[in-house]
């Protein structure tokens, strides 16, 4: 892994570049969305017992943009990731401004997530236990993708209710997504999820509790759009059955977060986009955990669940057929780790 990161420093390189512009340029975000009126009141529903400037997604653009301006290939794919970031990024602009329908919103999500495709960063083939290499159509690879980047998009959405929360496992699955990437020898896929991380470390100097700006459907639009493409560009695309799950696994936290809210939602007959106090981190303040624990808690749950997933891929418990007794118990281990994590939380 060492060699690999040697011979992509580009992968610190835009960490370093996104964390230093994101601490330097988010309090003059939040000073612009003041004066634009962009900010949240105190209500019944809210957290914040003070006004909160929005639309710090801005600054996390801004930061994940100049690095990867710098660091990638701009003449294929990471371009299309880039422009449809952009798009995502001002469509959650738009609604932390002025507001947004659910329609509309949901049109430019799927405005957004219709770019990467159209620059190649599709589900064409993965691969199925005891089925092998499965080609996709255009016909069908296209739409799931876009579906897989919408959903990715309005779980980070979902998830950003407790200051801190989505910056922090954005941070957890860009660091992951960037070590697996780089273990497959995807350099663009490994330098924008290193950069996403970066950004969202750089975010938590201001976001964590008490939060003095949050990232508003701007960042939460933005992070999951293009923790989504870099899954399907560096991940979902691989001839490997492990890692083909390793994105879900890696997400697992708002995948859980979102089914629960979602599932209830419909159960009582309300709009799926109707806000309530019903996600995972409203039911650990209930129980007395203050801010920062709870989303420390859903950190380390995603931390648990993100080591598994690394485990999985570096830890040799199988070759040629034999199975490694000692790693396939640390796997295994790793992995009871985090299944117990999970229930206990």
């Amino acid at each position: 892994m060492l060699d690999e990161l040697r011979a992509t420093p580009e992968v610190l390189y835009g960490l370093g570049i996104a964390f230093g512009i994101v601490v330097l340029l988010t309090p003059a975000v939040g000073g612009m969305a003041r004066l634009l009126g962009a900010v949240d009141h105190p209500d019944s529903r809210r957290l914040n017992r003070r006004p909160i400037p929005r639309l710090g997604g801005l600054a996390i653009f801004l930061g994940i943009l100049v690095p990867a301006l710098a660091f990638l290939d701009l003449s294929g794919e990471s371009r299309g990731v880039l422009l449809g970031a952009a798009i995502a990024t001002v469509v959650g602009a738009i609604d932390d401004f002025r507001g947004l329908s659910p329609p509309a919103k949901l049109s430019g999500q799927l405005l957004a997530a219709a770019i990467p495709p159209a620059f190649g960063v599709w589900i064409d083939h993965f691969t199925l236990p005891f089925v092998g290499v499965m080609d996709l159509p255009a016909w069908l690879g296209v739409p799931l993708s876009m579906l897989f980047i919408v959903a990715v998009m309005n779980m980070v959405n979902f998830l950003d209710g407790l200051d801190g929360l989505a910056a922090g496992v954005c941070a957890i699955a860009g660091a992951t997504y960037a070590t697996l990437a780089l273990s497959l020898g995807k350099a663009d896929p490994a330098i924008l999820s290193a950069i996403v991380a970066g950004s969202c470390l750089g975010f938590l100097r201001h976001n964590f509790f008490p939060a003095r700006i949050f990232m508003g459907d701007s960042g939460a639009l933005c992070l999951g759009f293009i923790l989504a493409s870099v899954s399907i560009q560096g991940l979902l695309k691989t001839a490997s059955t492990v890692v083909l799950l390793l994105p879900l696994l890696v997400l697992a936290v708002p995948i859980i977060d979102t089914s629960f809210v979602v599932a209830r939602r419909v159960k009582h007959a309300r709009p799926i986009y109707t806000a309530d106090q019903g996600h995972l981190h409203h039911r650990f303040l209930n129980i007395g955990f203050s801010q920062r624990r709870a989303a420390a808690t859903m950190w380390l749950w995603c931390a648990s669940l993100a080591g598994a997933a690394l485990a999985t891929r570096f830890i040799p418990f199988r070759e040629r057929g034999e199975w490694h007794l000692w790693e396939t118990v640390a796997v295994a281990a790793i992995a009871l780790v985090a299944i117990a994590f999970s229930i206990f939380v």
